[in-house]
């Protein structure tokens, strides 16, 4: 699954949430019990948590020609691994600067000042009228009319001043606002490498701001940062339980530095096992399928309903191995459901770090199709104190089929700590069923 956040060729430049998080009381104020732990660092990924290895390659979803694997840098290409050629040159008065380097999509900077030095920027609309006398034309301006609010051009308008861009040394990419305070929702993969220089978070009315890393979590592949500033619009959150296959969605973000860039489409799948993330670490995710238009740095953009809800977090697309790699938008893009990025924010803000479920077991590589094989168990965690062993092939979960180790993890990691899942299991040749209490681990 490649991640959406874009290489850093350069430093780029709806309605209330009605208080879904009140930021806690600062350290000293009245009625503060506490102060919030300092933000975690990382540490050894745990032995116990269910990251397999795929058994048809790394970070894969699927054996067939789809390859989902985090980006390695770089931006579009072409069948050969070079970048598409414009089919003719236009003739010298109509060609537009800046188009090759759209193509070629080798400098961002030159890209912007290209689109706008070529006129594309919006221009009044006239009309003209030719009296059938000979007289003089006379022209009428033609004023826009009304977007309605739930029209993709009224989703839009309020979206776009709560839409961030965010920038750090190693690439770019998107978040968006959710308290009036500076609270901001966007990709770990966007941010876990931003170094000393930190991250910058630019705001639609022209301020570049540094924002401070409130907390992470690689598992769910969620980020908070805290811009401090007052007066925001934040979005309003939706429920992703409420999607369904058909639903218009509309995609708000920073694709290829391009920021403000709007995309719509519908929601083609629901409940998309996929993974995502950064080199190195790997999310899995019950994702939200869509076939808006999302490309490298609409990462931690939010995925819009028609009353301009959130319903997800816009984190990787999927790539053709046919043409060599990340080939840009194909239609097949996902995004982390919001209930999900809502409860990790909660827990990030609060706490400074997020839990995810485990049952206390590794995975290995099975054959694929045929459920996912326990290579081994934790002492004392829940596997183990259900009666799990090594080599028992579990087939499914809560009813629901298991066709491999990554099903399995996705299953899983769209629960809570604390639940009970029913697992079905094969143990030499007999189909055998189980409820686990889902433990928890930190990350």
């Amino acid at each position: 699954m490649n991640d959406l956040s874009t290489p850093q060729p350069s430093t780029p430049a709806g309605p209330p949430a009605d208080g879904w998080w009140s930021r806690p009381p600062a350290p000293g104020a009245s009625g503060a019990t506490d102060t919030a732990p300092p933000r975690p660092q990382p540490g050894p990924r745990p032995s116990d948590v269910t990251q397999p290895v795929p058994s048809y390659g790394a970070a894969q979803a699927s054996p067939d020609p789809w390859r989902l694997t985090p980006e390695a840098g770089g931006y579009p290409q072409g069948p050969s691994g070079n970048p598409p050629a414009p089919a003719a040159s236009p003739p010298e008065a109509s060609r537009r600067p800046g188009w090759l380097a759209l193509v070629a999509a080798t400098g961002i900077a030159g890209l912007a000042g290209g689109l706008v030095g070529a006129g594309l920027a919006p221009q009044p609309v006239e009309s003209t009228t030719q009296a059938s006398t000979g007289e003089a034309a006379v022209i009428d301006s033609v004023q826009p009319s009304e977007r309605a609010p739930e029209s993709i051009a009224g989703i839009a308008d309020a979206a776009l001043r709560s839409v961030v861009s965010i920038a750090t040394s190693t690439g770019t990419g998107s978040g968006f606002i959710i308290t009036d305070d500076g609270y901001i929702i966007t990709n770990n993969h966007v941010i876990a490498d931003s170094g000393a220089e930190g991250v910058s978070v630019s705001l639609q009315d022209g301020r570049t701001v540094e924002a401070e890393i409130v907390g992470t979590s690689p598992a769910y592949d969620l980020a908070v940062l805290d811009v401090s500033l007052t007066g925001l619009t934040p979005l309003a959150l939706g429920d992703s339980e409420e999607v369904v296959v058909g639903d218009p969605v509309v995609a708000v973000g920073s694709p290829l530095g391009l920021d403000g860039t709007v995309t719509s489409g519908i929601v083609s799948s629901t409940d998309r096992p996929v993974t995502a993330g950064g080199q190195g670490e790997v999310s899995f995710i019950n994702a939200i399928q869509t076939d808006a238009a999302i490309n490298p740095g609409n990462s931690g953009g939010p995925l819009l309903d028609v009353a301009g809800r959130v319903v997800g977090v816009n984190s990787s697309i999927a790539a053709l191995t046919s043409f060599g790699g990340q080939a840009g938008s194909i239609g097949l893009g996902f995004a982390i459901p919001i209930n999900q990025a809502r409860l990790t924010a909660e827990q990030i803000i609060a706490e400074g770090q997020a839990e995810y479920p485990i049952i206390g077991a590794t995975l290995g590589i099975g054959e694929p199709g045929r459920g996912a094989t326990i290579d081994s168990v934790v002492s004392g965690g829940p596997a183990d104190q259900t009666g799990l062993r090594a080599g028992d092939q579990v087939v499914s979960l809560d009813g629901a089929p298991v066709r491999g180790a990554d099903e399995l993890i996705v299953a899983i990691r769209a629960k809570q700590p604390g639940d009970t899942v029913e697992l079905t299991f094969v143990r030499n040749g007999t189909e055998e069923t189980v409820e686990v209490t889902l433990g928890s681990r930190v990350g």
